[in-house]
């Protein structure tokens, strides 16, 4: 969001918050901020900034508007792009990124069909992210991937050296 799109965003918060049931104008702005703090500022400069004539604010300017809006001065610049407020991250992006990179080395690995099996299935589980932290743990814990592969592969190769069968895998 740019920084006039907040200042707009402000007015419309505060005039609510002051049961007006709109936004306050650029005027009611200013001659609160006169009353409330005994500060000024122009309602002019107030539309530069909305209209984006003003990217940015000096740091009183800056310091003024946080401390009417009741918000934090970090507050009142642009946003960085790509920049969002949504409770969404990009963690599935990098979920999709690490699949692809998975299936990649599984094509990479395919002289070694465990191997290259093993890392399709990764790909494919819905939490790859989470599997690699708990191979992590497993392999943090001495003599666990020996233990397991008896469990779970008996007729499994040991891992010592079994890379190499991969041939182009490094």
């Amino acid at each position: 969001m740019k920084l006039g799109e907040k200042i707009k965003y402000l007015r419309e918060v505060e005039g609510s918050l002051r049961g007006l049931d709109r936004a306050m104008t650029q005027q009611e702005i200013t001659r609160a901020i006169k009353k409330d703090l005994g500060k000024t500022i122009s309602q002019s400069y107030l539309s530069q900034i909305e209209s984006g004539v003003r990217p940015h604010l000096t740091n009183t300017t800056r310091m003024l508007l946080a401390k009417f809006f009741k918000v934090h001065p970090g507050y009142l610049v642009d946003d960085p792009a790509g920049y969002t407020t949504e409770l969404v991250s990009d963690l599935q992006t990098l979920e999709d990124k690490f699949d692809l990179w998975l299936i990649s080395g599984a094509e990479r690995f395919r002289r070694d069909p465990e191997v290259s099996e093993a890392l399709l299935e990764l790909a494919r589980h819905d939490d790859s992210r989470k599997c690699i932290v708990l191979l992590g743990a497993i392999l943090e814990t001495p003599n666990m991937v020996d233990r397991l592969l008896q469990v779970l592969k008996p007729g499994a190769r040991s891992g010592k050296g079994a890379s190499a069968a991969g041939g182009d895998g490094k």
